[in-house]
């Protein structure tokens, strides 16, 4: 049968371009999202030290009302 044509497979070829543009965007989907991550940890890092230094600094003051107010006690019973 020499008149016949023989088919060729184009969307094989086709499906591995569009699936290997698809990985492409995918990979950097995935290098920001990791970027984004690490951010997200150095901000929680930064927020975690703040509030310890907030505690520290409440703590202060509390120490440091009590102590006065000790002070101011100890002279109004006495007079």
């Amino acid at each position: 049968m020499p008149g016949k044509i023989k088919k060729t497979n184009n969307s094989t070829s086709s499906t591995a371009i569009r699936l290997s543009a698809h990985e492409k965007l995918c990979a950097e989907r995935m290098n920001i999202l990791i970027k984004n991550v690490e951010q997200l940890r150095k901000d929680v890092s930064e927020l975690k030290a703040n509030v310890n230094k907030g505690k520290g600094a409440i703590a202060v003051l509390i120490a440091f009302g009590s102590f006065v107010t000790a002070i101011f006690g100890f002279f109004k019973w006495d007079a």
